[in-house]
């Protein structure tokens, strides 16, 4: 079974770009890049997005190739395909982790989070891919909702009722 990317970490970019990447997460980035093997650096993929979009979601080789797949499946020459593959393809770089554990945000890429010198960057695991925010967008962003979603839940609230019914496997009791 893959690993998944999880938990949330503030990481300190550098004047130059430089950002470690959390250790878990690279372990995540190793196991879905095909060619990586120990002594190799490991390859994933920024992908910078759209003008609005003001985060960078970050796949393995191995998740990224599942949308690529799904991508060539759609109607050639449709506007929803255009769309996919400007965000997928032309508004995305492949990367690599450093020997150690850190990546370099292109000054485009930070220039789109309005990232500073020294200031932390915020990594968010979401299950296939992680995001990378500006600590302070992502606040303004997701902060006021998840203030929302706490309001009508009371303390023995268990998230799982969201899930769709389905046979659970022994690894998810």
């Amino acid at each position: 079974m893959a690993r998944r990317f999880r938990s949330t970490y503030h990481q300190k970019v550098d004047a130059k770009g430089r950002v470690s990447v959390p250790a878990s997460f690279r372990r995540v980035i190793e196991q879905g890049d095909p060619d990586w093997k120990e002594g190799l650096r490991p390859n994933f993929i920024i992908v910078s997005g759209l003008k609005y979009q003001k985060r960078l979601d970050c796949f393995t080789m191995a998740a990224m190739e599942v949308i690529e797949d799904r991508i060539d499946m759609m109607q050639p020459g449709s506007k929803e395909r255009k769309e996919m593959e400007l965000t997928y393809h032309a508004n995305s770089i492949e990367a690599q982790i450093d020997e150690d554990g850190r990546i370099i945000l292109a000054q485009n890429l930070r220039d789109k989070l309005a990232l500073t010198p020294d200031e932390k960057a915020r990594f968010v695991g979401l299950n296939d891919h992680f995001q990378i925010w500006k600590n302070e967008t992502y606040e303004g962003v997701y902060g006021v909702e998840d203030d929302a979603l706490d309001e009508d839940k009371g303390a023995d609230y268990d998230p799982r009722v969201l899930l769709p019914e389905g046979r659970m496997h022994a690894r998810e009791m």
